[in-house]
């Protein structure tokens, strides 16, 4: 992997654990601040503009699909970030709140939706720690 490839995988895969943990330790809260967050308009549009900030800063420094799985996976990541971003910016203000706070508030479906990032965490902090360098 890439030094590039590397950083990336450990930076987004630790992320993804430690927000994932919190999460899920603390259902509830999390709960309450995202409904808080999806009823708050300038809140959601900076929370957007972030969002698609990062999600252009991977597509832009890291678009590989070639290179193996784990830098497959990181572009994956930066394409959803800026699309995720776009889609918050663009639609019109409240569109998906109440889908989102349905599957939120639902104590099952909330853990079946952190176990995608939970697994990509995993994956992307062993194949970042454990990876051979490649220039």
């Amino acid at each position: 992997m890439t030094p590039r490839t590397i950083f990336l995988s450990r930076l987004i895969g630790l992320y993804c654990l430690l927000v994932v943990g919190s999460l899920g330790l603390h259902r509830q809260a999390a709960v309450d601040t995202v409904s808080a967050l999806l009823h708050n308009l300038p809140l959601m549009w900076l929370a957007s503009i972030i969002t698609l900030f990062g999600g252009l800063a991977l597509v832009l420094a890291h678009n590989r699909w070639s290179s193996g799985a784990p830098a497959a996976i990181v572009s994956l990541v930066g394409w959803a970030a800026l699309l995720k971003g776009l889609f918050f910016l663009l639609l019109p203000a409240g569109a998906g709140t109440e889908f989102i706070l349905k599957v939120f508030g639902d104590s099952r479906l909330f853990y079946v939706c952190l176990a995608p990032s939970f697994a990509i965490g995993l994956y992307l902090t062993y194949a970042g720690f454990t990876a051979k360098l490649r220039s």
